[in-house]
């Protein structure tokens, strides 16, 4: 593998014969999309894409469709090509997911108010009871990212047994925390209530009806020869690198979807340039395409509405995103009010429904050595892309300067103030939130004040609160240990130290008897690889 790979950085400045498709000539300036041709050979050139597929349209009409470099690069040289299958990765949360509830919304059968234990019963636990669907969808549950992967899982029914134990970071609609735990839940949601697989659902009520032929789950054996390869990669392994790996190619190349059987909510969709775009001129007709209805106009409406709470600066719509962290792939002009969404392996797709635009990115960037990046490049695309619209009347111009206002800050960001550590902030407040309590105190050897206070220490001398508990994580509380941790007692204080590291890794009833909070002081999290 590695000669294959040392072969592929001859070709890779080698890019093909484009195809390319320009049509609606009076609608945009064409000349403007000679500068998409600069900026995607330039990051071909350095190496962080192989090839990529770009289609501009608005509407009905497809302005712009041309491919770009190549689509494989190992073991043999592939030219890309309009008709390229791609590993879509978390376009599925949109494209596939979404669709799916919002249509059992319409029909009754799912509301978005309904809590996910009504159809997992088991996901209650932990006071899950109160994450519902649009929390799902709005990444708003408080779920964290991923389930663990350090563990030889394998199944559907494992990942969501693992989401069942999951405990949420923070309360249902708090917190913006992109979540893929949530999306292979909606999936399970959808199976339930419609009593078909995920992946026949979506078939047969969207991808068949709206003429997507080469869009779906598991793609058959016929495809792989238009297939875009990922990367090398184990069974079920993350990171990558392993015994027996082989090259992804029409094997979804994210690794929980891998695990579930390349069917999940998250991730795991294939799919063409083609097919986005009947994709796309759906959600801009309402719903319909063809003569054919696959959602009603205001279903369409309220999915690609702002649905974060008032204030949260990741704003979201149902599924899709809007103006987050995220949404670098919107480009800086198309207005708030559009909408879209990013896949891993360097996908993308962009709608606005004020211009009637939409632009769709699709490429293979980890091809072949996982190491591609296209967030900017899907960035310059975008704004290329929208620049060239030049037939906008004046109401459209008005519409889309009047939410580039509303994105605008009305005050001027605060002054830059040290960042503090939580016992430094709890310490300066007098201890105000934990007056009266009896804590229970999570840390090891990395917890200090800015001072150089033992967090122990100090929690142990704060006035009106009873330090009544001590846990101990991994490695011990002063990060000694590299076996089990055992229970033992603090020399200083006299407390008993609970381990969560030896015959239980999750607090028991005893341990947590009589205390009113828990304080978690592990400043290393994040900053240590072990």
């Amino acid at each position: 593998m590695k000669r294959l790979l040392l072969a592929a950085l001859v070709v890779w400045f080698a890019t093909t014969t484009s195809e390319v498709v320009l049509a609606a000539q009076g609608a945009v300036d064409s000349a403007r999309f000679t500068r998409i041709d600069e900026v995607i050979h330039a990051d071909i050139k350095d190496r962080k894409l192989p090839g990529a597929v770009v289609v501009v349209g608005q509407g009905d009409a497809v302005h712009y469709r041309k491919v770009y470099g190549n689509r494989a690069l190992v073991p043999t040289v592939e030219p890309m090509t309009m008709d390229t299958v791609f590993d879509m990765a978390s376009l599925t949360k949109v494209v596939a997911t979404t669709s799916a509830v919002m249509m059992l919304v319409e029909d009754g059968r799912i509301r978005l108010s309904d809590p996910v234990a009504q159809f997992i019963p088991e996901f209650a636990k932990y006071g899950k009871n109160r994450v519902t669907i649009r929390h799902l969808l709005t990444h708003m549950s408080g779920l964290r990212p991923d389930v663990d992967l350090a563990d030889p899982w394998v199944g559907h029914d494992a990942a969501i047994a693992l989401a069942n134990e999951e405990v949420l970071m923070a309360p249902p609609g708090q917190r913006f925390v992109y979540s893929d735990i949530g999306f292979f839940l909606l999936a399970d949601i959808v199976s339930r209530v419609s009593g078909q697989k995920f992946e026949t659902f979506v078939a047969e009520q969207l991808f068949k009806p709206l003429g997507m032929t080469d869009t779906g789950f598991l793609p058959a054996p016929e495809l792989r020869e238009r297939i875009a390869p990922t990367e090398v990669c184990t069974p079920y392994g993350w990171p990558c690198a392993g015994p027996d790996a082989q090259m992804l190619r029409g094997t979804v190349h994210d690794p929980t979807a891998r695990r579930m059987g390349g069917v999940a909510g998250h991730a795991g969709l294939f799919s063409t340039a083609n097919d986005m775009v009947r994709f796309a001129r759906m959600l801009l007709r309402g719903g319909e395409l063809d003569g054919v209805r696959v959602m009603s106009p205001l279903t369409v409406a309220r999915m690609t509405s702002p649905s974060t709470p008032e204030g949260e600066a990741n704003v979201r719509g149902l599924g899709w995103d809007m103006d987050s962290s995220f949404s670098s792939n919107r480009g800086e002009l198309l207005p708030l009010g559009s909408f879209g969404h990013t896949g891993f392996t360097g996908t993308s797709i962009w709608v606005d429904p004020t211009t009637k635009a939409f632009v769709i990115f699709l490429s293979s960037r980890l091809h072949p050595e996982g190491k591609g990046d296209v967030t900017p490049l899907r960035a310059r695309v975008a704004t290329i892309a929208a620049s060239a619209f030049t037939a906008l009347d004046t109401s459209t111009v008005v519409a889309s300067r009047q939410t580039f206002a509303s994105q605008t800050p009305a005050v001027a960001p605060p002054a830059y103030t040290p960042v503090l550590n939580g016992i430094d902030v709890l310490r300066a407040s007098g201890f105000a939130a934990l007056k009266g309590m009896r804590v229970g105190l999570l840390t090891n050897h990395t917890g200090r004040t800015r001072d150089g206070a033992a967090t122990i220490d100090v929690m142990a001398d704060a006035p009106g609160v009873t330090l009544a508990a001590l846990f101990s994580p991994e490695h011990g509380i002063r990060g000694l240990l590299d076996a089990n941790v055992p229970s033992t007692k603090d020399d200083k204080t006299g407390l008993v130290i609970h381990s969560l590291y030896g015959d239980t890794r999750r607090p028991t009833e005893e341990m947590l008897k009589g205390l009113d909070a828990i304080v978690i002081d592990l400043q290393d999290v994040g900053a240590r690889f072990y």
